[in-house]
């Protein structure tokens, strides 16, 4: 004959107890959660507290947990009056940060802006300067004069310093080279960049290429010489070619090429971020 399961002659234990604890456990936790992140409002806060107090115990010791079959109505209760607190408070931070924000903003642009005018005024002081002693050394419609909130940019003509397709500075050229070489130890406080530009006509039997590399040689060129003639520190001077890729003209003509042929010498001021 087939054995019967014995029967556990104890009697079970009551284990929504547990399972009612761990609730109003995570409850608590997620409140003072909810309550950490938002700007709490003391007299509110009080009156929530007292509140809880009443129908579930949890703020004052000694007092039963759970009233006579009230549980789900005053849980419920509570919790949309927390929800709608928070959310009060929620909205209350928002509309105080919000002008707040704005304000920081636009104190943030108004800055921008007087950097970028002191910066254009170093600039163009810097300019004035170096136009002045352009006009000592008669070099009026040799050198161009340009300037940026960054720079000051002296331009100089391909025609002036080389002869075509070559990186071989010109000898007639040299003497504007050493008055620039005098402007640049004078002047230059921060970084010098030189640019070799060339027109858009393609290279054909010459030593080089392409327009990369003929307008990458003769800033080489150029920086060499201001080198081996200048106290300048190499470290704070760079070169580069730009090949055809920034006409200031239109190489359909042949004043347009001749114009896209040059050398840039920037000056870059204290303020700049190059």
């Amino acid at each position: 004959m087939a054995k019967k399961k014995r029967e556990d002659p104890q009697k079970p234990p009551a284990l929504w107890k547990d399972t009612f604890a761990d609730l109003m456990n995570l409850l608590l936790c997620f409140f003072v959660l909810l309550f950490s992140m938002s700007t709490v409002d003391a007299q509110k806060f009080e009156q929530v507290a007292a509140s809880f107090s009443q129908s579930f115990s949890i703020f004052s010791g000694g007092a039963q947990a759970i009233g006579d079959g009230i549980l789900v109505s005053a849980g419920m209760s509570q919790l949309n009056e927390l929800d709608e607190y928070i959310n009060s408070t929620g909205k209350a931070a928002e509309n105080d940060e919000t002008p707040k924000d704005l304000k920081e903003t636009q104190e943030l642009e108004e800055a921008v802006e007087q950097i970028e005018q002191a910066k254009l005024e170093e600039s163009e002081e810097l300019a004035e300067k170096i136009d002045e002693a352009v006009r000592e050394q008669n070099l009026e419609g040799v050198v161009d004069i340009e300037f940026t909130s960054q720079y000051v940019q002296l331009t100089l003509q391909g025609s002036l310093l080389f002869d075509s397709g070559s990186t071989e500075l010109k000898e007639q050229s040299l003497p504007v080279l050493d008055q620039i070489g005098v402007m640049l130890e004078r002047y230059a406080e921060s970084t010098i960049e030189i640019e070799g530009h060339t027109d858009n006509v393609p290279m054909s039997g010459a030593k080089y290429s392409n327009n990369d590399e003929l307008s990458g040689g003769r800033s080489l060129s150029v920086f060499n010489y201001l080198m081996g003639h200048t106290n300048l520190d190499p470290s704070m001077v760079k070169h580069s070619g730009r090949g055809e890729y920034v006409p200031i003209a239109d190489n359909s003509t042949p004043e347009g090429r001749a114009l896209n042929r040059r050398v840039e010498i920037r000056i870059y001021n204290s303020l700049s971020s190059y």
